[in-house]
């Protein structure tokens, strides 16, 4: 009923005019009133009802000026506005660089503790190649090396190996890192262990270089480019087909994963192509002029470094040669 009401006081003007009309044709048609008071009703009706499309127009000119009214503002406000949007959403704006950095942020993932085993191991399983730069490989020789092969073997598949190490005829780049890895070792409790020297430093990356040639006289899977820098890293990098995981020294710091196919992962493969490229290479070609016992012997070793350029010390007596061959081929895993 309140709406019926509400309607016809909106509409009075056209509610009188249907009234009238509908009365006066009632009564004409019944001869209770003359003709010429059915001719004003008429008169009168359509007086209403021109009053009420008069109106309508105005309402309707009144409300597109409105409407104009408010498309002008509108405009204006968004002519204001271009400027500030313009620096949020341009190339260089706000949004693009919150957009950038959420991105980045999903590119990599922290990994902590377990985490990083388990992610070289995932890399390990299905990779037909393997570069690794760091410091003298000790993890390389005793894990990775050896478990890349094996799951190449199963898969009969090849697997293409690049080493980048210290160089152990470089006796600063050794002292620095023997420095490095004591002050690692500083606060940490004490344990017998053997002590980071230059001859260690030395017996290590040798170590490494050996148990690449071992294992490739002994798989035609396997193919090793190795590459010795006179400058030493604080990072290792452990690049497979699948990802790339940067960790440290210590294994109680977070390490990183960035899987291939985020922008950063073609970017630490360049720069890891770029830093054996200014690196020292080794001939490792040459290797295959000295066959390899499965347990080498001193002469052996021996021989082996000299064709492939790398003398080793004359400090170096057989007790020391027979230590590199036990890194090389025995290693154990340091973080186990």
């Amino acid at each position: 009923m309140a709406r019926l009401l509400g309607w016809v006081v909106s509409n009075l003007d056209a509610f009188i005019g249907l009234l009238l009309a509908v009365t006066v044709a009632v009564l004409g048609l019944t001869n209770t009133v003359s003709q010429d008071v059915v001719n004003s009703a008429i008169l009168l009706v359509l007086g209403l009802l021109a009053q009420a499309v008069l109106r309508d127009r105005l309402r309707r000119r009144t409300a597109e000026q409105e409407v104009r009214q408010v498309m002008v503002d509108v405009r204006d406000r968004l002519t204001d506005l271009v400027p500030p949007m313009a620096a949020l959403t341009g190339p260089e704006g706000a949004l693009t660089r919150s957009r950038e950095a959420i991105q980045s942020a999903s590119m990599v993932r922290v990994l902590h503790g377990s985490e990083v085993g388990q992610a070289l191991d995932e890399a390990r399983q299905h990779t037909d190649q393997w570069h690794f730069k760091g410091g003298t490989g000790t993890y390389l020789r005793a894990v990775t090396l050896p478990e890349c092969l094996k799951h190449a073997r199963r898969r009969n598949a090849t697997l293409n190996l690049a080493i980048e190490i210290i160089d152990p005829t470089d006796e600063e780049v050794c002292e620095r890192y023997a420095w490095f890895r004591r002050s690692l070792e500083a606060d940490e409790p004490t344990e017998p262990k053997e002590p980071w020297t230059v001859d260690r430093t030395r017996k290590e990356s040798y170590a490494t270089v050996l148990a690449a040639c071992w294992h490739m006289q002994r798989s035609g899977l396997l193919t090793v480019d190795i590459r010795l820098s006179a400058q030493m890293t604080t990072f290792r990098y452990d690049l497979s087909s699948s990802c790339v995981v940067i960790t440290q020294e210590n294994p109680q710091t977070p390490a990183l994963r960035i899987d291939r196919g985020e922008v950063y992962y073609n970017r630490f493969n360049i720069e890891l192509d770029y830093s054996r490229r200014q690196s020292r290479r080794v001939p490792i070609e040459s290797a295959g002029q000295v066959r390899l016992d499965d347990e080498p012997s001193v002469e052996q070793v021996r021989r082996l470094f000299a064709a492939l350029g790398l003398t080793l010390p004359r400090s170096f007596g057989d007790r020391e040669v027979g230590e590199i061959v036990r890194k090389a081929l025995q290693a154990r895993n340091p973080y186990a």
